[in-house]
């Protein structure tokens, strides 16, 4: 890759991470520096680190500031540049936050820590003893390797002083080498599983998309318990044997620890990880590995996308319909989209993995834009679980109570058989109201317009808007009278308080994110329950996401009708995604499974979608309906939000920003609102949603930047724009 050079002096155009949204200029330093080297420049009194973009030559070079030095990490390359810029135009994000993006990275400006380190020396021994015999085949045995004293006592099983000794004879010298230590390498051919024909079939044909070396996005659609999972590792595997760059991105920090394991079983080696979880150390030293190609293969999070790679040759998006892939704070963007526009401009292959694929990347097949894979069965004796309802209008249910009798009477087969049963609601906590029977006050978060949730475990009301939290009120907050506050509804702890009830003498867990301290206890617990450590599995959302009980013969939906109601265009999308994910967790080993949902319309489109398992009828009327309205896949919408801790000022701006909307007019697209947000303040900033929708092929981001162009916001106001939001809060 050849790369312009600026020598000595001349002026060059800095990036910084910073909220300008422009490029600096700067003087090259002695030596001179390369287009993409990453530099540290002054800003006032301050040091920052940037990235040299181009040319400068707005300003006469003599009098510019320069450069203070070139970091020593390779240089941002061209396609990622390309990335950064085509990412930017697409979400209407100033490039210099984008920058932030690629440079989230600690420690990326200092030099890396040392440590003494231990290797082969030319001197001999004058007495070889058995313990000074180890130690040596223990170096020769790893190459020649350099380790740290404790280390390498521990490897040959010596004390320090026949370390001592051999020093002092030359046999070993002490050498300072980078404290991060390199990643082991994965060996694509370890431990390849044998596969099924269906398996096979798609595996060859990811391998051959890999090989090819080019672009391309296929959509890997199998059912639950499938081994689709399995069938793309030999996607990474292909790319490892042609030597690039695999990316695996996860939904959730907490499926990362046990994909990790499956991971070393396959290449016998764990890969980099690239996540919130990771610390610090970890992160510099995954970041310059995967700059320097010595990461092979990166599993991580959506922000994983950012990284500096090498030579990135496959990018796997793993259950790719999740919600949770939406970057919706800071920059807005989707991991999903941006694995297809980094992989279009580095000749790499997307796959995107889903029992449930969202209806982008289903239209996207259909319309021949990404090729499509179909693994139609379970992997071994496991099949699908049988589809039921139960009408709930049909029930007798006691007052405050959620489960039927009919899924009690199922829940006690499964305890009398020794099987596992799965309750699941996506609620957390334990109510999501609190109410005075006195007066009818609702608690609600003093900074948010939204009732707080009662988390009896932690003896906590928590906002889930700002995360904030107060002791659960024995006095009405309004009128003042006590003893009257009660919990309305269920979530997930008040269900586990009326199972105990009902089943005392089994053995109840629950799993929740909020419960969860970190993605290695989340995993510790899951394995438990995977070993049957539980009779009784409660849990949200995070259940749906590939664990395998493989005990677990029931799942019982306990509200199917929660995401059905509301606004969302994708209502019917989410809640199909989640309740057939959910229920795909039934009977994933020998013996058979059960999906039970409790509706109080079991006759609704969605429901009988999901008893059906007509999966591809479903998709078919949701794409029907989506492209008569016009909207997302089939059409184009921005959300705009205007914040600001003054109500009137917020709303006198939103007016003034659909009254002056000819931008958007020019295009044929229709501006709605504005209009309260239906969470309409959120940590004490009061908000106002206007909606803009347009045909498939308009000009979107360009009319957009037009209207808000000559927009000047007052300091404690803020317009933030979401290109195709995923939520309408």
């Amino acid at each position: 890759m050849t790369r312009d050079f600026f020598p000595e002096g001349a002026a060059v155009a800095v990036l910084i991470p910073e909220p300008l949204d422009r490029f600096l200029d700067y003087k090259a330093p002695a030596g001179g520096v390369f287009h993409g080297a990453f530099v540290e420049v002054p800003l006032g009194p301050r040091k920052v680190i940037g990235v040299v973009w181009g040319a400068g030559g707005r300003f006469d070079p003599a009098k510019l500031r320069g450069i203070l030095r070139v970091i020593d990490v390779p240089p941002m390359r061209t396609e990622m540049q390309a990335f950064l810029e085509r990412a930017a135009d697409y979400t209407l994000t100033p490039l210099s936050l984008m920058l932030r993006l690629a440079t989230r990275v600690p420690g990326l400006g200092t030099p890396p820590a040392m440590r003494k380190l231990l290797r082969r020396g030319k001197g001999e021994p004058e007495r070889m003893t058995d313990a000074r015999r180890r130690v040596l085949d223990v170096l020769e045995e790893y190459g020649g390797a350099g380790f740290a004293a404790g280390e390498l006592s521990a490897l040959a099983g010596v004390s320090s002083g026949v370390l001592k000794g051999l020093l002092e004879h030359g046999a070993l010298v002490q050498v300072a080498a980078p404290k991060d230590a390199p990643y082991p390498r994965l060996d694509p051919a370890f431990a390849g599983k044998d596969l099924s024909a269906d398996q096979r079939t798609a595996a060859t044909k990811l391998r051959e998309a890999v090989r090819s070396g080019v672009y391309g996005t296929t959509l890997l659609k199998g059912v639950t318990g499938s081994g689709k999972t399995e069938v793309y590792l030999e996607a990474v595997a292909e790319a490892l044997e042609t030597g690039r760059q695999a990316l695996v991105l996860l939904p959730e920090i907490a499926l990362t620890v046990e994909f990790l394991d499956r991971v070393e079983k396959r290449f016998g080696a764990r890969p980099a990880e690239w996540h919130s979880g990771a610390t610090q150390a970890e992160r510099r030293r995954c970041w310059k590995a995967v700059a320097e190609g010595g990461a092979q293969l990166v599993v991580g999070a959506r922000s994983a996308l950012f990284l500096p790679f090498r030579d990135l040759g496959l990018v796997v998006v793993d259950e790719e319909h999740d919600g949770s892939y939406k970057q919706e704070e800071g920059v807005h963007y989707h991991a999903r989209d941006m694995a297809v526009l980094r992989a279009s401009l580095c000749s790499a292959q997307v796959v995107l993995a889903s029992a449930t694929p969202s209806l982008e990347s289903w239209a996207n097949a259909e319309a021949g834009k990404y090729a499509r894979i179909d693994l139609h069965e379970r992997f071994g004796t496991a099949e699908l679980p049988d589809m039921g309802a139960i009408d709930m209008r049909t029930e007798a249910l006691e007052a405050n109570r959620w489960l039927s009798p009919t899924l009690v009477s199922e829940v006690h087969k499964r305890l009398v058989a020794g099987e596992q049963s799965l309750l699941f609601l996506n609620r957390r906590g334990f109510a999501p109201l609190t109410l005075c029977r006195a007066c009818g006050h609702q608690v609600g978060c003093s900074e948010c317009d939204a009732r707080m949730v009662e988390h009896r475990f932690q003896k906590r009301l928590i906002c889930h808007q700002c995360g904030a939290s107060k002791p659960v009120p024995v006095e009405c907050p309004s009128c003042g009278v006590a003893g009257k506050m009660a919990p309305v509804g269920p979530g997930v702890e008040r269900l586990a308080e009326e199972a105990a009830g009902l089943f005392p003498d089994a053995k109840i867990a629950i799993l929740s994110s909020d419960l969860a301290e970190t993605a290695r206890a989340l995993k510790a617990r899951i394995d438990d329950i995977a070993a049957g450590g539980a009779d009784i599995v409660i849990g949200t959302q995070i259940v749906a996401k590939g664990h395998n009980f493989p005990h677990l013969t029931l799942v019982g939906v306990v509200d199917a009708d929660l995401g059905l109601q509301g606004g969302d265009l994708r209502a019917a999308e989410k809640s199909f995604q989640l309740i057939r994910q959910v229920a795909g967790r039934a009977g994933r080993a020998e013996k058979p499974g059960v999906a039970l949902l409790q509706s109080y319309q079991p006759e609704h489109p969605v429901i009988r979608a999901i008893l059906s398992g007509d999966e591809e009828g479903f998709w078919r009327a949701e794409a029907d309906a989506r492209r008569a309205a016009n909207v997302p896949p089939y059409g184009r919408m921005a959300g705009i939000v205007v914040s600001g801790p003054d109500e009137a000022a917020v709303f006198d701006l939103a007016r003034y920003l659909a009254r002056n909307a000819g931008a958007l007019t020019a295009i044929g697209a229709h501006l709605f609102g504005p209009a309260p947000a239906p969470v309409a303040r959120i940590r004490g900033r009061f908000r106002v949603r206007l909606l803009v929708k347009a045909d498939k092929g308009a000009a979107l981001q360009g009319a957009l930047r037009a209207w808000l162009a000559g927009v000047k916001l007052p300091r404690n106001l803020r317009v933030t724009v979401d290109v195709d939001p995923q939520s309408f809060y």
